[in-house]
């Protein structure tokens, strides 16, 4: 019989990794800090009255051409290569697709960020992810960035969880994405989602997969668990842990948990579908 999909849908800068992923080699390689880049990047947007995200990839591509160095795809997959992790998550993927496995249940991960595509898959954690849907830039002949090829702001970011759903993951297919497709005939359950994200601007997407029966945890650095309360307080999440993916940690042993969880429900529910069938 196959088994079951479980989904794990991840956010990425803050989530999977410490800081925001243009801070750990773009905005240096540019002459800039992180903050005066973020001002900047805020200013501009206020004044343009622009989209966050549009507008931080429309500064990327002046600042580094000022710089001297206009905005290439293979700098930006280079710049993968210096992101830092949360303890534990270049271990997390293999160990949690075992355990999962022992379980009864086939797990996917998939990355749901308003960062950049061509840094994440230029991480070390990139082979593991079925999909990575993120920002990303439009490239010339001359191999420059020349537009915002997909911008991902946290409400539109919902419409991947319907992907994942309804297995429609080519972003260019909207016509089967919208046809009516029955619970039963959908790819992966709302029920068998996992979301992780760190903040506000991943509020629909948690929102969405809790109120749609699945499950959605908040994280935080160590020693910052405070900001993270008013996400479980407000109901946005089931739960909130450290971001600490150790073999061990209590984030650890609850997705185990949860893995197990899922796996009895399907159970019980094929169960029930196989005697209703009979009557």
């Amino acid at each position: 019989m196959k088994k079951p999909i479980v989904a794990i849908l991840y956010d990425f800068d803050k989530t999977l990794c410490t800081r925001d992923m243009q801070e750990y080699t773009f905005i240096p390689s540019v002459g800039m800090e992180p903050d005066d880049f973020w001002a900047e990047t805020s200013v501009v947007a206020q004044r343009e009255q622009m989209d966050g995200i549009l507008t931080y990839m429309y500064c990327m591509m002046e600042k580094a051409e000022e710089a001297g160095n206009p905005l290439k795809r293979e700098m930006l997959v280079e710049c993968g290569k210096d992101v830092e992790y949360h303890p534990g998550v270049e271990g997390w993927f293999d160990r949690i697709n075992e355990y999962g496995k022992k379980a009864g249940v086939e797990v996917e991960h998939y990355i749901l960020s308003s960062g950049l595509k061509e840094i994440i898959e230029g991480t070390t954690v990139a082979k593991y992810f079925k999909k990575i849907y993120a920002s990303e830039f439009l490239y010339g002949p001359d191999g420059k960035a020349k537009w915002a090829k997909m911008a991902v702001n946290y409400t539109n970011k919902t419409q991947f969880v319907y992907r994942i759903n309804k297995g429609v993951l080519d972003i260019c297919n909207n016509f089967d994405l919208n046809t009516s497709t029955p619970e039963w005939d959908r790819r992966v359950n709302f029920g068998n989602m996992i979301y992780l994200g760190d903040g506000l601007t991943d509020v629909p997407c948690m929102k969405l997969v809790k109120q749609s029966g699945g499950h959605s945890i908040g994280l935080y650095p160590k020693g910052e668990k405070a900001e993270a309360q008013p996400l479980l307080k407000h109901d946005r999440v089931d739960w909130i842990f450290e971001a600490d993916y150790r073999e061990g940690s209590e984030l650890d042993t609850a997705m185990k948990d949860l893995l197990e969880k899922l796996a009895y429900d399907n159970r019980l529910s094929e169960l029930s579908d196989k005697q209703k069938k009979e009557l």
